[in-house]
């Protein structure tokens, strides 16, 4: 059976007509992240990108260019999470642009190599520290500095990963973070709510992205959930996962908050087969 090559967002809508999304965590032209620039733009949507480091500034500068030219005058910010500073610079300047957000799709994460390389039982205190601030407590940090700027209708999307609940060998500290990322949606999803803003995250399968690619056994990974998934002999693409989370961007998810969607071919709910 031949897959079907694209989803029901994948020409040009009107979906998120109007609405202006802050996208961190862009790295690379293979970044989910970026994926969700592409779909939001399609969708009707203008974006404000960040960038950490003044080499990544360049690179996603020069991706920028590649977005249509009502796009491509977008705002790019430097954002370090670990700065309180530079995250309410941010704030402030979209403040000062008369910007308010409509959403915020927050693709941050990071961990040692080392720590994922070894076993979880030797994960150092400075390591297992080091993913959760960067990782899970960055998206209290965003959320906090960014609602004032949100109107009610407002949705905030975090990515996450299986191996938050379930043993992913080599994923190590990176589980660890991802379970608390998803406990902090739920939480935040509760503090935001009567305010109109939702709080959900995204639970992607293995995709070849860097950061995939770093974590040892990807391949092996990816090949059993082309095998095992429900959705059979395709390998799943970031234009799916970022299709998906423009769905939950949108007004179209306008009662889901507090959840976890799980774009990974079904294979999440597969037993032992």
């Amino acid at each position: 059976m031949t897959p079907p090559s694209s989803g029901i967002l994948s020409s040009a809508s009107s979906l998120l007509s109007g609405r202006h999304i802050l996208v961190t965590g862009v790295a690379n032209r293979w970044s989910i992240a970026w994926a969700v620039v592409q779909s939001v733009v399609k969708n009707g949507g203008r974006v404000t990108l960040t960038y950490q480091g003044e080499s990544q500034k360049d690179s996603i500068a020069k991706l920028m260019e590649e977005l249509p030219e009502e796009n491509r005058s977008s705002l790019l910010l430097p954002l370090d999470v670990r700065n309180d500073g530079e995250v309410a610079k941010v704030a402030e300047r979209l403040r000062s642009e008369g910007l308010t957000l409509d959403g915020l799709v927050h693709s941050i994460a990071f961990a040692k190599r080392e720590e994922l390389d070894g076993a979880f039982l030797d994960t150092s205190r400075e390591g297992f520290l080091m993913a959760q601030e960067i990782s899970a407590y960055s998206l209290v940090v965003l959320c906090r500095a960014f609602a004032p700027l949100m109107a009610s209708g407002a949705s905030i999307v975090a990515m996450t990963y299986l191996g938050s609940e379930r043993i992913v060998p080599h994923y190590n500290v990176m589980g660890a973070a991802k379970a608390a990322l998803e406990a902090s949606v739920r939480y935040l999803a509760y503090d935001l709510g009567s305010s109109g803003i939702r709080v959900n995250a995204v639970s992607a399968g293995p995709i070849k992205t860097a950061s995939g690619r770093a974590i040892k056994g990807f391949i092996d990974m990816q090949k059993a959930v082309a095998a095992r998934a429900p959705l059979k002999g395709q390998d799943l693409t970031s234009e799916e996962v970022a299709d998906a989370t423009a769905a939950l961007l949108s007004p179209l998810m306008r009662a889901v908050t507090g959840e976890v969607l799980f774009v990974d071919l079904g294979y999440r709910q597969m037993g032992m087969v």
